[in-house]
Formats: structure tokens, sequence, C-alpha cells
């Protein structure tokens, strides 16, 4: 694992990334974009590749209370994509979240209670990008911090972002709100 994780650091390390700009400067490197709060729309930019997704959509979220993010995630669904989210302990019982409103449409969530908190903010589109960075899935992080955002379309990193999900699922529990003794697969 972990010379998996200097090999991509090694990755970008030798890559060059701008601010708002989405680049690709050879085919070594993966094509990054990057979002910024306040001035950007990164909730757009998170929407526009749900949007994108064919086949799979694997959340990690310390707060999801984003309408913009659970709507387009809820479409993905109808159209035959598979979603799947993993959520912190707090999500159960914050008022805002969009917890119950993802379960309500049969959005599978699992509660990561584990660790003191769950603090990823990710998504791994179709197994071949990443959306990561401090931006939590939320209005405030849209409206009223200073957050940043990566989409990073690189399969080896979503490989391995993806294998931190399959880890963190095995050891949370499947929530639903109206019969919690409920395990359901992914």
């Amino acid at each position: 694992m972990l010379k998996k994780l200097l090999s991509v650091f090694f990755l970008f390390s030798i890559c060059s990334i701008t601010q708002g700009v989405t680049i690709n400067p050879s085919h070594r490197c993966p094509k990054i974009q990057v979002c910024f709060t306040p001035g950007q729309n990164c909730s757009q930019e998170i929407t526009d590749v749900i949007d994108t997704a064919k086949t799979s959509i694997f959340v990690q979220a310390y707060s999801f209370t984003s309408v913009p993010i659970a709507m387009h995630l809820v479409a993905a669904k109808k159209r035959g994509v598979m979603v799947n989210v993993i959520l912190d302990k707090s999500q159960k019982s914050n008022r805002y979240s969009a917890s119950r409103f993802l379960i309500n449409q049969h959005i599978p969530c699992w509660i990561d209670d584990k660790p003191a908190i769950a603090h990823n903010k990710i998504m791994i589109i179709d197994g071949k990008e990443v959306i990561t960075g401090s931006y939590n899935f939320t209005k405030a992080a849209q409206n009223k911090n200073a957050e940043n955002l990566l989409v990073i379309y690189d399969e080896k990193l979503a490989h391995i972002y993806m294998e931190n999900w399959q880890r963190r699922r095995a050891v949370s529990n499947y929530f639903n709100p109206h019969d919690e003794s409920l395990q359901q697969p992914y």
C-alpha cells in the first residue's frame, strides 16, 4: 500500500497544476481540475462529474447537506448508476443531513463510526475519477467557506481510493433509520 501511495505521490510531484484550468501536460500525468471557494462554483463542478457517471459512484462524506449534489446522485441512480454512500456518524442525527433523503431514494448509506470522525470528502466515479479536497458536500462549503476541490482523472488513483472505500465500508454499519438491523450489500 505504501509503495502505491509513494508512486502516486511521485506522479503528482512531476506534474504541474494550475488554478481553475484543466490540464494534461503529458501522458504520464493525470488530468486534474481545480476549484476554489469563494469565487468558483465547486458544487457545479461536482454535479457535472456526477452527471457523466455511467456505472458507479462511491461517496465518503463527513458532512452532506448539499441539495444539488444529493439530487444529482439520485438522478444518477435513476439512470442506472450504482450509488453507495458512507457517512460520518454525525450524519445519523444531523437535522440537515442528506442521509435520509438518499435512503428514501433507495441509495444505500453506511455510517463509519469507528474513528473519532470520518472526515473524508471523496467520490469515486466509474472507477477512474476521484473528487476530493477540503470541500464538504454542503451548502456552506459553496456559499460561506474557503474550500478547495480536486477532480482527478486517474484510474490508478481511483483504484487506491476504492480500496480504502471498501475497507471503510467493511467496518461501517448499514444505515436505515427505519430498521438499522438490515445489512445491505453494495
